[in-house]
């Protein structure tokens, strides 16, 4: 399995520590998934304000929110399935507010790089079709969330 991560970092605040906890965060998140082939996934960590726009254009609510998930792999009606050709799997995007993530671990009285690496790890186990619409999905997605954090030593 090679998990392949690109960043856009618009705020300028995310250090390289960090990005490497991210990766190797996700790298394990994937292994524990049994992930298999060439994955992508894009992150961008953004300000309150642009995370604000992208949350009322897309969940139509108009207010910052601290992760958003853009998966690319749910299949739209219509859509021809590519055969005989392999591609690296891209699962898709995750946005993250970096002001939310300092803000939430303040809130949360644990580290940045906690939160960081939990809405990292959030966002990607959205991309795998994790989801917390209802009590049981939320019961399942955020014990999965707990276990890898605690695994990765990322704990409260």
């Amino acid at each position: 399995m090679a998990l392949s991560i690109s960043y856009l970092d618009e705020t300028s605040e995310v250090q390289a520590e960090e990005l490497d906890l991210i990766k190797q965060l996700l790298n394990k998140a994937a292994e524990y998934e049994n992930l298999s082939g060439e994955i992508e996934v894009s992150i961008m960590f953004v300000d309150n304000e642009k995370i604000r726009k992208i949350n009322k254009q897309y969940r139509n609510m108009d207010k910052p929110t601290d992760v958003i998930s853009f998966a690319l792999e749910e299949q739209v009606e219509g859509e021809v399935e590519i055969v005989g050709v392999t591609l690296p799997r891209i699962l898709g995007d995750i946005v993250i507010s970096i002001p939310k993530a300092k803000q939430q671990a303040k809130d949360y009285n644990h580290s940045y790089r906690r939160e960081l690496g939990f809405l990292a790890l959030h966002g990607f186990l959205h991309l795998l079709g994790y989801d917390h619409g209802t009590e049981k999905e939320e019961q399942m997605m955020f014990q999965r969330q707990k276990e890898i954090l605690e695994k990765h030593g990322l704990t409260r």
